[in-house]
């Protein structure tokens, strides 16, 4: 086991480097006027250098006055110890604003992550059991409608129908007009009205590909020889289904759980734009627009990080719950 996870963790650092220079490549393609925007804002500033040297020192910074290669190890050299500049949109370092914005999209990620577990396992393995009945239907027609119709669809339905119409909640944003005069209670109060719809949003975008893979899997097992068998010798039904059945079928469900983990870091881009919500996927969506080579440069390589790191927990859950990927 020791063994595989090392050759994983070896593996997973050697396309991280492809990775990244790929994205680092990607920048160097972008047209140069981003960077001369910057060095013609930063020396508007009264008392300001020139307009060349903060040219000449944005250009150095980012290996932008160097080859490829070069310029890719100069930015590299500076990733490695955790220095990725300074954020033009936002004149503060890099990390520092990703600090600030990250822990909201944990957070709205996470509640989603767990709503989903609840609502399409149990849901998956409903239909499975009850093929072609009309809780089947009803739950697979359910998941096709979520995986087909786009966020914004969504998004715009629920604002419509609960922000618009019956006011229950915040139409956008993370705080009301009256929030500093609120107490700690009526704060909190305040941010979980907002963080409803765009929450309700991730659930209903993202639980129906999870209900669908459970209940194929499902029934995939359940039409398996052992499961036959188990139901020759006597075992009861539900015996059968939860004890046997539900068992096998969470070996392929691990990959799929294991690989949305590090998604709750990565922020809703969509989402969070849609709903003006301050999170890792809105700062990073303003940045982009505003041509913040730096903070893009981090994200991206912090969304390969996370995909990476993704396959590497699917990889070792894999092998923890099925004994013949160890023994391959």
């Amino acid at each position: 086991m020791r063994k595989f996870i090392v050759k994983r963790i070896l593996l997973s650092i050697l396309i991280l480097f492809c990775v990244t220079f790929i994205i680092y490549a990607l920048m160097r393609a972008l047209p140069t006027s981003f960077v001369e925007s910057m060095a013609m804002q930063l020396a508007q500033a009264p008392g300001s250098k020139p307009y060349n040297e903060w040219l000449d020192q944005l250009n150095a910074a980012y290996g932008l006055d160097m080859e490829l290669i070069p310029g890719y190890l100069t930015w590299l050299k500076g990733a490695i110890v955790g220095n990725f500049g300074d954020s033009w949109k936002y004149s503060m370092p890099v990390l520092q604003k990703f600090n600030e914005v990250i822990w909201l999209s944990f957070i709205m990620g996470g509640i989603a992550f767990i709503l989903e577990l609840i609502i399409a396992i149990p849901l998956g393995v409903i239909a499975a059991t009850k093929q072609y009945s009309k809780a089947d239907y009803a739950i697979t027609a359910g998941a096709l409608l979520g995986i087909s119709l786009p966020t914004f669809f969504f998004a715009t339905l629920l604002k419509l129908a609960f922000a618009v119409n019956l006011k229950w909640f915040e139409l956008s944003g993370l705080v009301s007009r009256d929030y500093p005069q609120l107490d700690a209670w009526g704060q909190f109060l305040d941010k979980a009205n907002h963080l409803v719809l765009p929450i309700a949003t991730l659930v209903i975008v993202s639980v129906g590909s999870l209900m669908r893979y459970t209940r194929t899997n499902m029934l995939e097992v359940l039409n398996s020889d052992y499961i036959r068998t188990a139901r020759a010798k006597g075992l009861s039904e539900r015996k059968v289904i939860y004890h046997h059945a539900f068992r096998n079928t969470l070996i392929p469900l691990v990959t799929i759980v294991g690989g949305s983990l590090p998604g709750l870091f990565s922020g809703a881009l969509i989402t969070e734009t849609l709903f003006s919500i301050p999170g890792i996927g809105f700062t990073s969506y303003t940045a982009m627009t505003a041509g913040d080579i730096p903070f893009s440069m981090f994200y991206m390589t912090f969304l390969a990080v996370l995909t990476l790191l993704g396959n590497l927990i699917s990889d070792i859950l894999y092998a923890v719950v099925d004994p013949r990927v160890r023994i391959a």
